[in-house]
């Protein structure tokens, strides 16, 4: 069988991770999902943003793409 241009697609199962906040980041995530809704003209839940959020946060830093890219690649 020929290997197709586009490879097998990774695992998308959801997994539900259960977490505290303190009162502060809760309320500045409730802020942001305003911001957001005024921005983009469209209401998303927090529970919605924080995926992204997390999912931005960790492809903006660098160094831990640099070290996670490393250790795939089987260099660590």
């Amino acid at each position: 069988m020929a290997d197709l241009k586009l490879g097998k697609l990774p695992d998308r199962t959801p997994v539900k991770l259960a977490i505290t906040i303190t009162p502060d980041l809760q309320a500045a995530l409730q802020s942001y999902a305003v911001i957001y809704a005024e921005t983009y003209g469209v209401e998303e839940p927090v529970v919605d943003l924080i995926p992204a959020m997390l999912a931005a946060f960790l492809e903006g830093d660098r160094t831990f793409v640099r070290e996670r890219d490393a250790r795939l690649r089987g260099q660590k």
